[in-house]
């Protein structure tokens, strides 16, 4: 197995000598948990940026971590290239004719080469077509064509429904999505209407006073509410005096206008701008989405940027915390989203998603050719920084000072701003505030083929087969068993409906369902209302459900069944005292015209609720975690797949943690016996040079003919021969000092390989979808309360559930 191949780590290259403009064997893996801390990536064209950008979404797709990717140039659609076989027939398609008549080729022939770079583009850096495939299984890959059929289609309504639950609650996040939603319309409609501008304020408050009442918009009910806004205020102003309704109907006119325009009903097809189903597929499969908004002009591509960014907000304000990675925001050229000055409707969100995104484990990975494009206010939230090739000395002047600003301090900048004027093509600079310093690397080779921007034509294809999505699975609390439906259930009467109210006994409640149509015919029923409680204080559940039932009545020995009862879809506090104006009644049957058989029914009602009515969970038995009421089985398991990354993490940092003293013990036992050996290698060529000039001496006192051998001669030749002793031990020295060496390199390696096993136990353990526990839950004595037991009219086909 790589080594690059570890827990929660992206390969993104391999280090990289400035000086000797030479490739290390040294590998850069990131950890995924310091993209919490949000990127940035800039270079100028031809840098090297898309492809390491493309490496990092490669990477996470792998990992299990969703991504939502904005392309505003037509490049991220690359993703979807991938050819694990790497055979040239997989190329054809995609190559670039033009290119390759230019290089003298045929398609064919051109194909051919780009298939054989791919591979050994993909050897040189260690990987293979198995990875390629590891890829593919991974995650769901699909581009997304706001306004356009040529992708998947996607539909902006959802951006206009009311927030739910807390996020409904929160005033500022509401305010704060108002009016950026409000921002965003004016911007498409062609109005420029500044933030707090009186067209931007109306717009805010009536989308902020519908969500506030859990209403949801859409452009025809926003075009009315700007005629007829709910409100006669806008702060303490009249609000004839704050905007007169000619005006408000002239704005009105302008929205009809983009309402009415040619082609803009494909905004309103497609699948839901719900980060929950772009994130996750309907089997909770991580999700790579590709938004490519090339095709569209200015203001359409802000209005949609300024929407998505708001449904990402929301939807990490409804997640819970998490020190690990859960989910990728890349967007691809900023320019004009992020901007140092101005305020467009897209920079509020995206100012959010840096400053809070950390605590839910949102990264957010910004892409630029040109550091004037960066609020660098909102870069201080950054801390990972790529910096590529930039195209003028005043682009890496200010690329040093924001690097400056957000290192605290810490950053060289005359090293930083020398090897910013080094670098070549895909090689960057990366200062992470998380690791010990800067350092230099080259990308590795992408596994998606990288082939430029695509057309429409092209993303039509590779979106041609993908599926329509599917709806979530169905929710684990649904009930266990199906009731019949009221209009299959109730009995039909051989005597006409009337106009006529019939006349009931004191003591008898009647209640009405709503009907559609003013009308509407009604069957009468007995209603039963009451609230059921559940709970389990071993899996942490204490929930209340409030429950409505229609029982249809007979004439026979058994008038009322609870068995035949069927769920109602609407709430106890929806139901009216009075019929729809135009209404028709069915005869009433004489067992419910009795007062006394609402007691008898109540008992029943009781007794039916405390044997039938469940609650259905799912229990993930090694994680401890149980799904929540309601909570579809897919929510359940990507909550299981976030709560998994997370217990991976944690149990990789304890092995590394576990070894970390002896991995420190043995390197420097490693450095000591390197250096031991440097100074005895030191040592034998100094005795060696001493002995060779004391041979030397001899000889040379021999060879000038002395006579007999005299003291000194007879000493010179006694000290070289303790120099040839001494030479001798010193190669002993260094012999012994390479075998320490050598045991202290296999020892190191024996507990790399230790730890990697020990990693690779996690990984199996926690990369496997365990079975999931069905956990169900009946009302306990006292935990059934009646709120009333009435005569109930139910319009004729809107009865049952």
């Amino acid at each position: 197995m790589q080594e690059f191949e570890k827990l929660g780590v992206f390969y993104l290259g391999k280090e990289y000598d400035l000086a000797a403009r030479k490739l290390q064997e040294s590998l850069v893996l990131y950890d995924s948990r310091d993209l919490v801390t949000h990127g940035v990536c800039v270079g100028m064209t031809g840098s090297g940026k898309t492809g390491l950008c493309l490496s990092l979404i490669e990477e996470a797709a792998i990992d299990g971590v969703p991504v939502i990717a904005i392309d505003p140039k037509g490049d991220i659609g690359n993703l979807l290239l991938t050819f694990p076989n790497l055979a040239p027939g997989d190329f054809r398609p995609w190559i670039d004719e033009d290119e390759a008549r230019r290089a003298g080729m045929s398609a064919d022939e051109f194909a051919t080469g780009e298939a054989k770079k791919w591979r050994d583009g993909l050897q040189a850096w260690g990987e293979d077509g198995a990875r390629i495939a590891r890829l593919k299984a991974a995650a769901d890959f699909t581009i997304y064509t706001p306004g356009s059929r040529a992708g998947v289609p996607i539909s902006i309504l959802s951006s206009f429904a009311a927030p739910k639950g807390a996020a409904r609650d929160d005033a500022e996040a509401l305010a704060e999505r108002a009016g950026s939603t409000a921002t965003s319309v004016l911007s498409l409609a062609g109005i420029e209407a500044a933030p707090r501008s009186r067209e931007q304020t109306l717009l805010a408050t009536v989308f902020a006073s519908a969500w506030r009442d859990g209403t949801d918009l859409d452009l025809p009910a926003l075009i009315q509410l700007v005629q007829k806004p709910s409100f006669q205020k806008v702060g303490i102003v009249d609000l004839e005096s704050f905007f007169p309704s000619k005006d408000r109907f002239e704005l009105a006119m302008k929205l009809n206008g983009l309402l009415a325009s040619p082609g803009f009903e494909q905004w309103l097809e497609g699948e839901a701008l719900d980060p929950s189903t772009l994130l996750y597929s309907a089997q909770g499969r991580p999700r790579v989405a590709v938004f490519s908004i090339a095709h569209l002009g200015d203001a359409e591509r802000m209005f949609f940027v300024a929407l998505l960014l708001n449904q990402m907000v929301a939807w990490m304000r409804a997640q819970s915390g998490t020190s690990s990675l859960r989910a990728i925001v890349y967007m691809d050229e900023i320019l004009g989203y992020f901007p140092p000055v101005a305020t467009p409707p897209s920079k509020a969100p995206l100012m959010t998603l840096l400053k809070q995104g950390r605590a839910f484990g949102i990264g957010v990975l910004l892409a630029t050719q040109n550091p004037v494009d960066l609020d660098y206010k909102g870069l201080a939230n950054i801390g990972t920084w790529f910096l590529g090739r930039l195209q003028t000395e005043r682009d890496k002047a200010r690329m040093l000072d924001g690097l400056e600003g957000a290192s605290s301090g810490s950053l060289d900048r005359a090293e930083a701003d020398r090897i910013l004027s080094a670098l070549d093509k895909r090689v960057f600079l990366l200062h992470n505030v998380h690791a010990d310093g800067p350092i230099v690397f080259q990308t590795r080779w992408t596994l998606s083929y990288l082939r430029g921007p695509l057309s429409r034509d092209q993303i039509r294809t590779l979106t041609a087969a993908r599926p329509s999505a599917a709806a979530g699975a169905s929710p684990a609390a649904a009930p266990a068993a199906a009731v019949p439906s009221q209009a299959a259930a109730a009995p039909r009467s051989s005597k006409p409906a009337s106009s006529e109210r019939p006349v009931v006994p004191p003591g008898i409640d009647q209640f009405f369902v709503p009907a559609k149509s003013a009308a509407a015919e009604y069957t009468p029923v007995v209603l039963g209302s009451a609230k059921v409680g559940f709970s389990d204080p071993k899996n942490g559940i204490d929930e209340t459900r409030d429950v409505l039932y229609a029982a249809p009545i007979f004439d026979g020995p058994v008038p009322v069944d609870w068995a035949g009862a069927s769920s109602l879809e609407v709430s106890a506090s929806s139901l009216q005292r009075s019929p729809a104006a135009d209404a028709r009644l069915g005869p009433v049957p004489s067992p419910a015209l009795q007062p006394k058989n609402y007691v008898l029914w109540q008992k029943s009602f009781v007794q039916w609720l405390a044997q039938n009515e469940t609650l259905e969970l799912l229990r993930h038995r090694d994680l401890k975690l149980t799904s929540k009421p309601g909570e579809s089985e897919r929510d359940f398991r990507i909550r299981v797949k976030d709560a998994n990354r997370a217990e991976r993490d944690a149990a990789v940092d304890a092995v590394r943690k576990k070894y970390a003293a002896k991995q420190a013990q043995l390197t420097e036992r490693l450095r000591r016996s390197e250096a031991a050996i440097t100074r005895e290698q030191e040592q034998a060529s100094q005795a060696k040079i001493q002995t060779a000039v004391s041979v030397g001496a001899t000889i040379l006192g021999a060879f000038l003919g002395r006579k007999s051998f005299s003291t000194s001669t007879l000493g010179r030749a006694t000290t070289a021969a303790r120099g040839v002793s001494r030479s001798m031990k010193e190669s002993e020295d260094i012999k012994r000092a390479d075998a320490d060496a050598g045991a202290m390199r296999d020892q190191i390696k024996a507990l790399d390989d230790q730890i990697q096993a020990e990693t690779q136990q996690i990984a199996a353990r926690y990369d496997a979808d365990a079975p999931l526990d069905r956990v169900t839950l009946t009302p306990k004595r006292g935990q059934v309360t009646v709120q009333f037991v009435a005569l109930g009219w139910v319009p004729d086909g809107e009865q049952g559930a």
